[in-house]
């Protein structure tokens, strides 16, 4: 196998990766909270992900992917303050939390599936391991790292020597920039294992427990279940950058406590994707859904081949106009490779040449560039091409597939319309011609207008 480069957070240093077990690895990526839709600044998170298991795939590992659901214990605040995420949309909603969680899920997968991810090897929710959590919170209990308080039970941060590894924030330097009232909890950085259900107040999601009715806090879901699901210690943990001073080093904390051991020998974080250069946030009403960019007339492969374009570790700057511009590159490549010939066989120097960029840190801009490359080189014949180009997208995952050397058919009801479209144009009827693109966009075809004519296309 080649070698695959990656920037492990733990060390702040880019590794060789070494696996735990010859020829497999364990992943466990943070998923959704299942609260709303998840925006396309979360999808930059769970896309690279993806990358990272095709990645291995390509170089002949065995991956078993986790990636959670959580569904329970996400407060709104990182300080274990405020409202359930999903209890707080159950009262937007006006249904239960359980309906809530149900819905979003059913949308988060239809999304993945649209963004051509592949599927988790496991995607085990919070609420159905409740029994897990409460076994790990007991361990760390009779080793000594819990208290209880008034709302529940807390992590002891100072029980532990070299907590803060992960960020590199000593408990000092977090317990000097707290600008909060910690109340009740001995230091700032302490964090709620078990919450207690707020007397008088009966949640939707609550559980007996060995401390009183309550909840998990967030942190714990994810130590029980990447430990039932892949042991400990595994391979690689990935998830945002927002996650690595709180939520990731916590998990490290808790693994760490209960079993004394590291959690995940590799810690991947993705930077943020901006909007327009600026921080993408709900409040400011610039999140946009996988379905918003539909809306727009953008299709989820294009957002795809838009996050490709940049290093996970950088941080992205989210426009139309860029988005207009992966559209535009990736309908390029479909109208190419449709006119190639079968499969035939792999270019072995441009494997290689495109295994070396990916595996050095996920490097899919200059993988995307070796796929130009690999487009408009003439010495090749389209067959191996073509071969070549599969072989690219099994990382790449833009669903090449379903076009490579299948020229497209246009069924006769859509030849009508773009016929009854051009009567319209010659009579100048813009309105009908409007509503003929619209209606062919519908049915799964997009109209373009050139000097040359129009110019239909696949909507893919």
């Amino acid at each position: 196998m080649m070698p695959i480069f990656l920037t492990n957070t733990l060390s702040k240093k880019r590794e060789e990766f070494h696996p735990l077990k010859e020829g497999k690895v364990g992943i466990y990526s943070c998923g959704p909270t299942v609260y709303d839709t998840s925006h396309i600044g979360n999808f930059r998170s769970f896309l690279f992900a993806d990358v990272l298991r095709r990645v291995f795939e390509a170089n002949g590992y065995g991956v078993t992917g986790v990636m959670n659901i959580t569904d329970v214990g996400h407060l709104v605040s990182d300080a274990d303050d405020g409202e359930d995420k999903l209890e707080k949309g159950a009262k937007r909603e006006g249904k239960t939390a359980w309906e809530v969680a149900e819905e979003y899920t059913k949308i988060f997968l239809s999304d993945m599936k649209k963004l051509n991810m592949l599927q988790p090897s496991v995607m085990p929710k919070a609420t159905d391991h409740i029994a897990e959590q409460i076994a790990m919170i007991e361990e760390l209990e009779k080793k000594g790292h819990t208290y209880r308080i008034a709302d529940g039970i807390y992590f002891d941060v100072s029980t532990l020597a070299d907590y803060g590894k992960l960020s590199g924030q000593k408990m000092e330097d977090k317990e000097a920039g707290a600008r909060v009232d910690i109340g009740e909890k001995h230091h700032a950085a302490d964090f709620a294992l078990w919450k207690f259900s707020p007397e008088g107040e009966k949640r939707h999601m609550e559980w007996e427990s060995p401390w009183g009715v309550g909840f998990p806090g967030w942190h714990i879901e994810c130590s029980a279940m990447s430990e039932k699901y892949l042991g400990v210690s595994f391979d690689i943990h990935t998830g945002g950058i927002d996650h690595i001073a709180v939520h990731h080093e916590n998990e490290i904390a808790q693994t760490e406590g209960a079993r004394g051991v590291l959690e995940a020998n590799y810690w991947l974080h993705n930077e943020f994707l901006l909007v327009d250069g600026g921080k993408m946030s709900k409040s400011l009403g610039n999140t946009y859904s996988i379905e918003n960019l539909a809306e727009k007339g953008f299709t989820p492969l294009a957002f795809r081949y838009f996050v490709l374009g940049a290093g996970y570790r950088t941080p992205q700057n989210f426009t139309f106009e860029a988005l207009q511009g992966a559209q535009q590159s990736l309908n390029n490549i479909v109208d190419v490779v449709r006119e190639w010939d079968k499969p035939t066989e792999i270019d072995e120097s441009y494997r290689e040449k495109f295994l070396m960029a990916v595996n050095d840190d996920l490097d899919t801009p200059k993988g995307l560039a070796i796929l130009w490359e690999l487009v408009k080189d003439e010495s090749l014949p389209s067959g191996v091409k073509a071969a070549t180009i599969l072989f690219f997208d099994d990382v790449l995952g833009l669903a090449l597939e379903d076009v490579v050397a299948r020229p497209l058919v246009i069924p006769e009801e859509i030849q009508k319309m773009i016929e009854d479209r051009e009567v319209a144009r010659i009579g100048k009827d813009w309105v009908k011609s409007d509503e003929i693109r619209d209606d062919i966009a519908v049915k799964g075809f997009i109209v373009e207008d050139t000097k040359e004519g129009q110019r239909i296309r696949e909507r893919r």
